[in-house]
């Protein structure tokens, strides 16, 4: 005897769209902090390269990213968060955190981030 019940039934289907719009969901949630993310990226890599051959110190970085850092309106970490070392011939600039974005109730999504650009004089 044939079976008569083919394809997915409407809960399967409910599920399944309940399932894919959370996935969205969290993925609008997390593309601010991902954006943000690319502008401190690229405040420490023109910071770099605007002081590369210039004799400075961890003071000038500092100002020159909470320059950019005003500019770009970058909440999550702050220029004296930047962790810089003297490296070789130069700098290195380290920019390690965690963002948050709430996510559905006291449910929060985090995202870790570690970027290091070198400042070569």
């Amino acid at each position: 005897m044939r079976a008569r019940q083919r394809g997915a039934t409407f809960i399967g289907m409910v599920v399944i769209v309940g399932i894919l719009g959370l996935g969205l969901y969290a993925a609008i949630r997390l593309t601010p902090l991902y954006f943000e993310y690319m502008a401190v990226v690229r405040a420490m890599e023109q910071t770099a390269k605007e002081n590369k051959g210039n004799a400075t110190s961890p003071g000038q970085l500092r100002s020159a990213l909470d320059r950019r850092w005003t500019i770009e309106d970058i909440k999550s970490i702050q220029p004296k968060d930047i962790e810089i070392k003297r490296t070789g011939g130069g700098y290195t600039m380290r920019a390690a955190y965690e963002a948050k974005a709430p996510f559905i109730a006291n449910i929060s999504l985090v995202a870790a981030f570690d970027k290091s650009v070198v400042v070569a004089q």
